[in-house]
C-alpha cells in the first residue's frame, strides 16, 4: 500500500521531520523563505495533505490545483487568517492549528515587548554599542512606570487572559474590551469590561491579541491612536493589519503616543525602508512571540500529528473546523 503524499513548506524540528517521513511520502521545502506561488501551486498536485504556514496562502486556487484527494490542511500557528477556512469547510477538508501550547509564551513575550519599550531597553542598548555613554546623567533615557499603571487588553482570549494575569504583579488596573464580554474571567481576575473607546482614552498600556478578520483590519487607526494619552504605549502580538501602519507612524512621530512594541507587522517582514525602523520610539523585533525552543517543539509535534492523522482520516488532535473533523 503505498504512502499518503505530503508537503511541508518550512523545516520543523527534525524528530518530527523524520515522524512525517517515516508515515508519508515527503515533499520537504527547505528554503529559509517561503516556497514562491507559483512552486507552491506546483508542489501541491496530487498531494493528500500539506503542513503550511501563516506565509502560505491556502486558498480555493490551490485546493483546486491540489485535487479532490487532500484531506488535511495542517497550520503551524494557532492564527489561520491565509487559509480559506469556509472553502476548506465546504470541501470537507479539516483545518489543524496549534493553539494553548503557545499561550503562556506569548504572554511572556509580550511582556517582554512591552517592559523593553516602557523602559527605552533596546535604545539604550544601541547607545552603549554605539559608544555614546559617557557618564550617569539623571535625564537620560527617561522611560513610563508600569506598575500602578492602566492596561487595556483588547482581545481576552487566552493569550490576553494569560497577559492579565501578569498584570497582577505590577499593581496594574486592568480594563479590557472584546467582542464578547467575558464574565467568567472577570470571576477569576480583577479586570473590567469597557467599550474600545474607553478603553484607548484611559490605558497607559494597550496591548493587541484579536485574530485578524474583517472586523479587527485596521481596528487601531488614526482615530484610534488620538484617544489615547501622549504617554501611552500599544504593544501589538496579534497580526499586523489589525493596526494601519501609516497612521502609527504619525502618531508616533508627531507624539500623539509615547511610543509602540510590534512583534507583527504590516506587510510582514517589514520592508527595510520603512519609516518606522527609523523611529527611536517603536521597537519591532520579526514575530517572535513563540519562539522558544518548547513551544516551537511543541508546535512541531501537534502540526505533525494533525498533518498524519489528517491524510489516514483520523480525528486531528487541534480543529478549526471541527465540524468536518474526522
Amino acid at each position: 500500500m503505498s504512502k499518503p503524499k505530503i508537503l511541508v513548506t518550512r523545516n520543523i524540528f527534525p524528530e518530527w521531520i523524520d515522524y512525517l517521513s517515516e508515515n508519508s511520502e515527503l515533499d520537504l521545502w527547505e528554503d529559509e523563505l517561503p516556497p514562491p506561488r507559483e512552486i507552491l501551486l506546483d508542489k501541491v498536485k496530487g498531494i493528500d495533505g500539506i503542513l503550511c504556514l501563516l506565509t502560505d496562502k491556502i486558498d480555493s486556487e490551490l485546493m483546486d490545483i491540489a485535487g479532490t484527494q487532500l484531506k488535511v490542511i495542517s497550520q503551524i500557528a494557532v492564527g489561520f487568517d491565509n487559509i480559506d477556512i469556509k472553502e476548506a469547510t465546504k470541501r470537507k477538508i479539516p483545518v489543524g492549528n496549534t493553539p494553548d501550547v503557545l499561550t503562556s509564551t506569548t504572554a511572556d513575550a509580550t511582556w517582554s515587548l512591552l517592559m523593553s519599550v516602557a523602559r527605552r531597553i533596546s535604545e539604550s542598548e544601541r547607545f552603549v554599542h554605539s559608544g555614546n555613554w559617557k557618564t550617569w546623567h539623571p535625564l537620560h533615557f527617561l522611560g513610563q512606570d508600569i506598575y500602578n499603571s492602566t492596561l487595556g487588553i483588547i482581545g481576552m482570549g487566552r493569550i490576553g487572559y494569560e497577559v492579565a494575569k501578569r498584570a497582577i504583579g505590577f499593581d496594574c488596573k486592568i480594563i479590557y474590551y472584546d467582542v464578547n464580554r467575558r464574565k467568567d474571567l472577570e470571576e477569576k481576575l480583577p479586570i473590567e469590561y469597557v467599550d474600545l473607546n474607553t478603553l484607548l482614552i484611559e490605558s497607559d498600556i494597550v496591548s493587541l491579541h484579536t485574530v485578524l478578520n474583517d472586523d479587527t483590519y485596521h481596528l487601531i487607526g488614526e482615530k484610534e491612536l488620538n484617544l489615547m494619552k501622549e504617554n501611552s504605549i500599544l504593544i501589538n502580538v496579534s497580526r499586523g493589519p489589525v493596526v494601519d501602519s501609516t497612521a502609527l507612524y504619525e502618531a508616533l512621530i508627531n507624539k500623539n503616543i509615547w511610543a509602540a512594541a510590534l512583534d507583527v507587522t504590516d506587510p510582514e517582514p517589514i520592508p527595510h525602508d520603512d519609516p518606522l525602523l527609523k523611529l527611536d520610539n517603536c521597537l519591532i523585533v520579526p514575530h517572535i512571540a513563540s519562539a522558544t525552543f518548547k513551544t516551537r517543539y511543541e508546535m512541531s509535534k501537534i502540526s505533525a500529528q494533525n498533518l498524519i492523522n489528517g491524510v489516514n482520516k483520523k480525528p486531528l488532535l487541534t480543529c478549526v473546523n471541527p465540524q468536518v473533523n474526522y
